[in-house]
């Protein structure tokens, strides 16, 4: 007992000598002096340990002004906070390096994470320090620490699960995203495939006045061929400064070309360089070429387009994440529309058989695909329910089939009648919801969707070759007529959100998605029938409980009158005995 009393008052003086004792403290103090003298009461000879039994306070030196103590303290509680997972969603991993952005600047090491490994690796052995290359391998590490590693394939099912739109260009608020949303991306990050769309719609209107300016059922129009010549020299323009502009992302960002590759609407675009070509190549103004092309033409636009198709249609076939009942969308029209814009080229240069095998594997890959979105299988993905411009890609494949298999057979017999007006049926039911087609923010995919327009009057203009009426050439020039329109509102937009408003390229947050899901997706409340349903539940329980319980106290009161009836019978029998 004497040495437990002792222990603690050397451990007060001690405590008093050097530290200012706040009533707090000694009503701790106190505390630990009575808890030691219960251990020794109890009789445990195991020595005390005073730090064990002491909690660990904060208290200020004598030497330390009070200014100081509270910026110590503050400092703590940062260190604290900063250590702390942030609850909130959408967050953005952009500012890895918080400890270097000066004044709430972002360095360019922060877009890194999607440069090309080798100019990455060029542009560390350039630094001037030592202490900065490690902190750029630092920085890079924390970076791949968040998502694993960016260089990794992101699954299909996860763009679906993160992004939403009919384009899914748009990502979810819960989402997290590898840059800074806050901050305007370098340009060649934020410019995206969908640009060659530009190129589809340019090149397709040069087709279209060359077939109104040559074809017979259009002759009384007296349509100059320099319309042809001025719409190609553009779309030939427009296709060299965007093919130069990705093929410098390429080099820099290559990161990013992956991620828009994996992604299974941005990977039907990837068809649209060579498609444009062809298209080119079909229009060409008669006074800039011979009647016959060569077919080293041909071979040069075909060939790549026939490698990826071969990959794409394998991912469909085998049946892996990527089979086309899970990525199959309007978009994927472009990856079979090329087989017949092909087969057309190849009937120009001379090569009938190539034509016919690209029309036959466009067809029957069309079929399956137009199946698969018409139907919409419980195990895809699901389409948006609003119309869209994408849905326009509905009728590009089988007015270019119409268009193909005349250029082949030379005659636009039933076979292309028949696939003209699937393609007519389909144009009109998407006109006739025109109204559902606005309250869209506008983007540069959207001019991919109008050369299906432009296709579906080309062939309308072969029809009325064919069958020349005033219904079939009214037909022709009405829909020539609503393509050029659409073309002409679509450039001057473009010129406006890119001169203008400067919003045509805003920070491509699509292909910033994590490839895991850090938070967790907020459950929806539920809907009205459920929480009928649930209150239906929740009544018939309390009943059966009510049930159960009155029966309980119907069988306690039988038990209770019985026992008392017994009681009764007692007492008279012992009063009849006395």
């Amino acid at each position: 007992m004497d040495k437990g009393a002792t222990s603690s008052k050397s451990f007060q003086t001690h405590f008093v000598d050097i530290h200012e004792v706040l009533p707090e403290e000694e009503e701790e103090d106190e505390g630990v002096s009575k808890m030691e003298d219960r251990v020794v009461k109890k009789g445990l000879h195991k020595p005390v340990k005073l730090r064990e039994l002491k909690r660990p306070q904060r208290s200020f030196s004598r030497q330390v002004s009070l200014e100081t103590g509270f910026s110590v303290l503050d400092r703590e509680a940062k260190a604290k906070d900063e250590r702390k997972v942030l609850q909130r969603s959408g967050r953005s991993f952009g500012g890895f390096d918080s400890a270097t952005r000066v004044g709430g600047e972002a360095r360019k090491g922060d877009f890194d994470i999607f440069r090309t490994k080798s100019t990455l690796s060029k542009q560390n052995s350039l630094l001037p320090a030592r202490k900065e290359r490690e902190t750029e391998s630092q920085r890079t590490e924390g970076a791949n620490g968040l998502d694993e590693s960016v260089n990794n394939s992101v699954p299909a099912g996860r763009y679906f699960a993160a992004l939403r739109g009919p384009e899914l260009d748009q990502v979810k608020d819960y989402e997290d995203i590898l840059l800074p949303k806050d901050e305007i991306w370098p340009f060649l990050l934020r410019f995206p495939i969908g640009c060659f769309g530009i190129c589809l719609g340019l090149s397709s209107q040069a087709v279209l006045w060359r077939a109104l300016s040559t074809s017979p059922a259009t002759k009384f129009l007296h349509v100059t061929p320099f319309i042809n010549l001025f719409l190609w020299i553009l779309a030939l323009a427009v296709l060299v400064s965007v093919s130069i502009t990705y093929l410098l992302k390429c080099i820099y960002y290559f990161e990013a070309v992956k991620r828009e590759y994996f992604h299974p609407v941005r990977v039907n675009f990837f068809f649209a360089p060579w498609v444009v070509c062809m298209f080119l190549a079909i229009g060409v103004p008669p006074m800039l070429a011979p009647a016959k092309l060569h077919p080293a033409i041909w071979c040069a636009f075909m060939g790549p387009y026939f490698f990826l198709e071969l990959k794409i249609y394998g991912q469909w076939l085998s049946g892996g994440k990527r089979r086309l009942c899970k990525v199959a969308n309007p978009s994927s029209h472009l990856s079979v529309v090329g087989n017949f814009v092909g087969a057309i080229l190849a009937s120009k240069v001379g090569w009938t058989e190539a034509a016919k095998f690209l029309w036959s594997v466009g067809f029957a890959h069309y079929l399956v695909l137009f199946v698969t979105l018409y139907q919409r299988l419980p195990t895809s993905e699901a389409l948006p329910k609003e119309l869209h411009p994408v849905y326009s890609m509905f009728i590009a494949a089988p007015s270019a089939a119409s268009i193909a298999w005349g250029s082949i057979y030379g005659e636009f017999d039933g076979c292309s009648r028949t696939c003209f007006f699937i393609a007519l049926f389909l144009y009109v039911s998407l006109v006739v919801r025109i109204n559902f087609f606005t309250g869209f923010r506008f983007s540069v995919a959207w001019w991919s969707y109008t050369f299906p327009m432009t296709t579906a009057s080309v062939a309308t203009i072969k029809y009325a070759e064919q069958v020349p009426s005033f219904l079939s050439k009214g037909l022709a020039l009405s829909l020539s007529f609503m393509s050029s329109a659409m073309v002409s509102v679509l450039l001057v937009s473009t010129l406006l959100h890119a001169f203008v408003w400067q919003t045509l390229f805003p920070n491509d947050l699509a292909i910033a998605i994590t490839k895991i899901r850090h938070v967790k997706e907020k459950k929806p409340f539920k809907k009205a029938y459920d929480i009928k349903r649930w209150t239906k539940q929740a009544l018939t329980k309390n009943n059966s409980v009510d049930k159960e319980y009155n029966g309980e106290n119907e069988r306690a009161y039988e038990l209770q009158s019985g026992h008392m009836q017994r009681v009764d019978a007692i007492w008279t029998h012992a009063e009849s005995r006395s």
